[in-house]
Order: C-alpha cells, then structure tokens, then sequence
C-alpha cells in the first residue's frame, strides 16, 4: 500500500521534495524524516536467500502530509521477532518430528496387529492341520459372518476415533490415550499366549471352539473401543470448571468451561479459543506509554550552578524531584493527547467512509456499464477492485495508520477482500467493518499473527487433571496467556410450592358505585 502510494505521488511532488531537501536539513529527532532500521543476518548464512540487509521504513502517523521522500522497499523483510522463532524452530523441529512418527507408528503397528489377531486365530488351524479338524458347518459360516461384520465396525470406530489429524504437538504423552494403548497390547499377547498353549501345541481339533474364541476377541475389542469413547470423548463433556484467561499486556480477559482435562488438553483450548475470541494483539497500541514516559525524562534538564565540586548525586535528586512536580500536571497531557487523537480517529474515519461509499457508486455505475457490453468485456470483480481502490487508498491509509493497524493489512490483502464484497453484493459498510474496528485473530493473514509455538508454563505436572486454584500460563514471543483454574461451585437448587387458591380474589362493590 505505502509502495502504491508512492508511485502515486512521485511525478507530481517530485520538484516540491527537491525543493524541500535543499531549504530544510533533516532535524536531530528526526520528525517529518524517514527512519530506516538495518538488521544485519548471521555471518554465512544470508536469510532467505537474498541479500545480508534489510531495511524497514518507519513513519510517523502524518505520512504524505509532512515529507515527500520516496524510498525503496524490499519485496521480503524480516524483523527481530521472525529470526528469533526462526532459530527456535530450527532446534524443536527435529524432536518435534521424531515424536510425532514414532508414536504414529507404534499405532499403527498395534492397530494392525489387532485386526489380524482374529483372522489369524481362524486360518491357522486349516492351514496346519486341516485333515485334523472336525466338520463345522452353517455355525461356522453364521459366526465368519458375525466376525466380518464385528471388524468392519470396529475398523470405522477405530479411524473415526484415533486416526485422526492432530491439532497440535503436546510436550507430554496423552495418559489415558497411552493407557488404552497399553491395555489392547496387553490384552492381544495375553490372547496369543492362550491361543499358542492351549490350541497350536494341542492341535485342537474342535474348530467350532477356536471360531468361537476368536469371536470373543473381536468382542472384547469392541467393549475397549466403547471404553475409549467415555474416557476419550464423553469424559470431558459436562462443565466442571471455569477458566480465566488474561492477556498480559493489555488485560483483555475472557472465560471458558471446562470439563476434566489434563492441564494440557486445557491449554490446547485455550488457545484454539483465542484464536477466534481475542482481538488481534497490536503492540503499537502498548507504545504510547512509554513514549510519553521517556518524553517527560528527556525534557529534564538539570544545571549545575555551583560549579563541578557538587556531586552527582544532587543531580539525580534534583532530576526525582522535576519528575514528580511534572507527573502532577501529565493527567492533563493525557487527557488532550487523548482527545486529540480520537478526533484524529474521528475525522479520517469520515473521510474513508465518503470515498468508500462513492467509491462503490462508481461500481454500480460500472456495473450498469457492463450490462450492455458484450460478453467477451465484462470486466471481473478483481479488475473492478483495481480500479476503484486509488480513489480510496490514501483515506483508507491514512485511517489505517492513525489507529496503528497499517502492518496487518498489505495492498494485496485489502484488494483481495474488496474483490470477495464486489463479487458476493456487499455494501461499503460491510467492506469498512474489516477496518474500523479490531477483529479476532483469524481474521488476518496467518504469516502476521500466527505463533509457531507457545510454551506451557505451570507448577503441576502437565498431564494432571484441572483442578481448583491451578494457575497456568501460556507463553509466545511477543506476549503471554495467565489462565487461573476456578471449580463451578454445587448449586442447591430448591422447590416451593405455591397453592394455586392463593391467588384468587373476590371483588366487592359497593352499592353507590355506578358499576
């Protein structure tokens, strides 16, 4: 957008920013000036596969109004933040990986192995000692149906409910996923011990019996599939607790119930829920404060009237004391820089919802155009995006970057969502909610929000269940997750009777009435 902008203006400024240049030197502070900051990529291992330097360009919110200068861009950037998650990615990637296939092929072998057990239970004995074998008959045949159909269901129970795909990589084993796991292996070796004493060393020649005995495997795997179902699935439906979840750095809060989870399963909700609850995290809105602060500090300046001999330390009372007779007055400074800003807000806000509106005119005007044109040069709703987004940009810019959303909505982005209201009818109000007001997480291009990976921080085991006070917290790069653990108090829920005659009443009149 900015890249847009600039070609936008070149021509027509171009003798005002040489004039410019030449009446005016650049100020020590830098204001009305372009700042660009140089990130310098690890000696011998140039990221991703460009130059060793980056430039970034950083303006004020008065961009187009206060400097003309015209600066390039690279088409990629990279910040502080991106080689730190890039370097930790690089180390947990390997582990990640060896975890994740190693316990998909522990799985699927136990899987295989189950649903052979029984075929094999029955094929052995015609296969070894077939002349042996007493005649079966229809049972046989009624109970190779029953098995075919047994295994078929739990074929499709089983994919349903483990073969499924992962939402997330936990740091620790799921227990009663690792439980059941353990108990079906335990369960088919005990089976294969009895089958190989007691019917291959035997040579037993009942085949009714063995048909049966692998009939009752195929069952008994059905009754632990049922039980992975409750422990898996219907355990954690019923509302047991209430989670707190704050954001550090602005406060925002929200609450979730809960079933019984371990502490991990929880955090995974959380953040599937803060995905889509949050509002996207801004840290430029967290950097007013602090520009205020060190404002105020770099506005002291103490003089030193009797001569070097006095130390420093009458300086640095001297600086307390400025500061605290300044702090009186800064509830003042707040509250206009406040006011200021929100008729900022205010007046560019109006300003993009004229030139959007009229812009959207200019699209139904088009459109009737296009009514009586020929098939062949209907113009589609991108090449109608394109061409009414230059008379919209600089409002929609300019708002974008007095609210300090500029670095979550690219050109290509904005384009694309005025593209997909042409296209479904929307009008301009639909498009402009998108922009005047923060939205959930999802809502954004994932290469600008999305954390490639949190950390769990909690004083309890990871795979202990929830439970009353708990107080976990979920880390990313830029900021963190508290969530506090309360129960859901037992409510005692009482009836009163109320006899139906209570309620009546007899109406009386008096005899002088008119009634």
């Amino acid at each position: 957008l900015e890249e847009y902008l600039g070609h936008e203006i070149f021509m027509h400024r171009s003798g005002e920013r040489t004039r410019e240049r030449h009446k005016s030197p650049r100020s020590k502070d830098g204001r009305g000036s372009e700042k660009s900051v140089t990130i310098q990529a690890p000696t011998g291992e140039p990221l991703l596969a460009n130059d060793s330097t980056r430039t970034e360009e950083v303006q004020d919110d008065n961009w187009g109004e206060t400097t003309t200068a015209i600066t390039g861009t690279s088409e990629h950037s990279i910040s502080q933040e991106d080689i730190a998650r890039i370097s930790k990615d690089m180390e947990d990637s390997v582990g990640l990986d060896c975890k994740r296939y190693l316990g998909l092929t522990i799985a699927s072998f136990l899987g295989l192995l189950v649903f052979l057990t029984p075929i094999a239970f029955i094929l052995l004995p015609p296969i070894l000692w077939r002349d042996e074998l007493e005649p079966c008959g229809t049972i046989c045949e009624g109970l190779f149906i029953s098995v075919a159909f047994k295994l078929l269901i739990l074929l499709i129970g089983t994919w349903a409910l483990f073969f499924r795909k992962r939402r997330a990589d936990m740091p620790r084993v799921f227990v009663f996923r690792a439980l059941l796991l353990v108990l079906i292996f335990l369960f088919v070796v005990s089976y294969w011990l009895f089958y190989g004493v007691r019917i291959l060393d035997s040579r037993d020649r009942n085949y009714q019996g063995i048909v049966q005995y692998a009939v009752s495997l195929v069952d008994a795997l059905l009754f632990i599939h049922y039980l992975a179902i409750v422990l898996l699935e219907l355990r954690q439906l019923q509302p047991t607790f209430t989670l707190q979840v704050v954001r550090s750095t602005d406060g925002e809060s929200r609450f979730y119930s809960l079933g019984h989870l371990s502490i991990q399963r929880a955090a995974l909700v959380v953040l599937e829920n803060y995905y889509k609850d949050f509002t996207i995290y801004n840290p430029n809105l967290l950097t007013a404060s602090k520009f205020r602060a060190a404002k105020h500090m770099a506005g002291l300046k103490v003089y030193n009237v009797d001569g070097p001999s006095n130390n420093a330390t009458g300086q640095s009372r001297a600086m307390i004391a400025a500061a605290a007779r300044r702090r009186d007055s800064s509830h003042n400074e707040l509250y206009y820089e406040e006011a200021e800003h929100e008729r900022r807000v205010k007046k560019r806000k109006a300003r993009l919802v004229v030139a959007v509106e009229e812009a959207f005119i200019h699209i139904q005007r088009l459109q009737a155009e296009e009514q009586q044109k020929a098939p062949g040069e209907v113009m589609d709703p991108r090449e109608a995006a394109q061409a009414i987004f230059p008379s919209m940009a600089r409002a929609l810019q300019k708002y974008l970057r007095t609210t300090r959303q500029q670095h979550y909505h690219s050109m290509e982005s904005i384009l694309q969502h005025l593209a997909f209201c042409i296209t479904n009818g929307m009008t301009p109000k639909a498009f402009l909610e998108r922009y005047l007001s923060a939205g959930p997480t999802v809502q954004y291009d994932k290469d600008r929000w999305l954390s490639t990976q949190w950390r769990l921080v909690s004083d309890e085991a990871v795979t202990n269940g929830l439970r009353d006070g708990i107080v976990f917290v979920l880390k990313c790069l830029d900021f963190s997750l508290v969530v506090n653990v309360k129960k859901i108090p037992f409510i005692v829920l009482s009836e009163e009777f109320i006899d139906p005659k209570s309620h009546k009443f007899v109406l009386r009149l008096q005899s002088e009435t008119s009634v």
